[in-house]
């Protein structure tokens, strides 16, 4: 155990080298050292965004062995929920003040409208989540493959739901006026305050409360037993359908979350559900199947390698950033042919 041990420290050595010497060259090869930066910033939030979706698919995926793959269908539907609360909330507030609801025609946007939204997708994406899996997964409990194309079924209605509810067009949800619109750091960098602190912080607070939640709570004593031996946990009078479920309304609610964030960093449009599905199974494959850190390594390898090959991925006169998602998955490729079960990945 000590050798494999150092073997994994001497690898995970090996790769911050190797990030290092990455970056190193970026730096020396931008000609623009506040560009670099902003780019740099760009990749951290966007790591952060992914580790908030990513985090509760890993804690799914780590418990129950479900690989929900509607999991990407319950972020889009978090942002859709609380982009039509906020808009039913200010034609109820706004009503006969003849005030536009564009946010260009005079509307300012409290935080109330804001917080309100995100707190109650998130709370109905919880329970969408606890609904799916009592009615359609807890009764074929450890058939992967059947659970897998139930879930892909279930994803494929809620796009099409939420296409003909919704539109096709995209859309975002509108942040308080009273918030600023960007923060200036150390070395005149300007950079968006939404992303900056409101994203970052919120990653930061989720994966802080899912340590403290898993490491430090008879609950995530439960869980961590699970994951090693489920039938012994069930044999010490464990309630273990109840954990599930429990589970499953955690990680759905931080699909919930993260459906909001992203619509107000990003947007909301279809398509999005495929795309954070898809990086989700990615940061979970990099970190490991049920690794919180390994989570948050995998967001974070994802998030900057998107960023820099969205910018810097040039060849002399030769632009390849419309390839760039190749690169991505040669990140995949890489940490798959060095650890097969991921980073901080442990056998089944």
């Amino acid at each position: 155990m000590p050798r494999g041990s150092g073997w994994s420290k001497r690898r995970i050595a090996l790769a911050l080298v190797g990030a290092a010497v990455v970056v190193w060259l970026l730096v020396k090869g931008s000609e623009d050292w506040q560009t670099f930066a902003v780019v740099t910033l760009n990749g951290l939030t966007l790591a952060a965004l992914f580790f908030v979706v990513a985090s509760g698919f890993t804690l799914i995926f780590g418990l129950m062995r479900v690989v929900n793959m509607a999991h990407g269908s319950l972020y889009l539907l978090g942002g859709y929920l609380a982009l039509e609360m906020q808009d039913a909330w200010f034609k109820e507030e706004t009503a006969g003040l003849n005030l536009s609801l564009s946010g260009t025609g005079g509307t300012e946007y409290d935080l109330i409208s804001w917080v309100v939204p995100l707190l109650l997708a998130t709370a109905i994406i919880g329970v969408i989540g606890v609904l799916m899996q009592q009615v359609f997964l807890r009764w074929n409990q450890g058939q992967d493959l059947r659970q897998a194309l139930i879930t892909i079924a279930l994803s494929v209605i809620f796009a099409d739901q939420m296409l003909a509810a919704f539109g096709g067009i995209s859309k975002d949800i509108k942040t308080p006026s009273n918030w600023p619109e960007s923060i200036t750091l150390p070395g005149d960098v300007t950079f968006g305050f939404f992303r900056g602190v409101v994203v970052f912080g919120a990653a930061v607070l989720v994966g802080v409360g899912l340590w403290w939640l898993i490491a430090r709570t008879r609950f995530g004593k439960i869980v961590r037993a699970g994951v090693d031996d489920r039938d012994m946990v069930s044999a010490l009078g464990i309630n273990v359908q109840l954990v599930f479920a429990a589970a499953f309304f955690l990680g759905a609610m931080l699909a919930g979350l993260g459906g909001v964030l992203g619509g107000t960093m990003i947007s909301l449009a279809p398509g999005e559900d495929t795309s954070f599905l898809l990086n989700s199974l990615i940061v979970v494959i990099i970190g490991g199947m049920g690794s919180l850190g390994g989570a948050a390594i995998g967001a974070l390898a994802l998030g900057l390698v998107d960023a820099y090959a969205d910018v810097y991925l040039v060849f002399g006169d030769t632009d390849l950033t419309n390839y760039s998602i190749l690169v991505t998955f040669g990140l995949l490729v890489a940490v798959l042919a060095v650890r097969p079960l991921g980073l901080f990945g442990r056998p089944a």
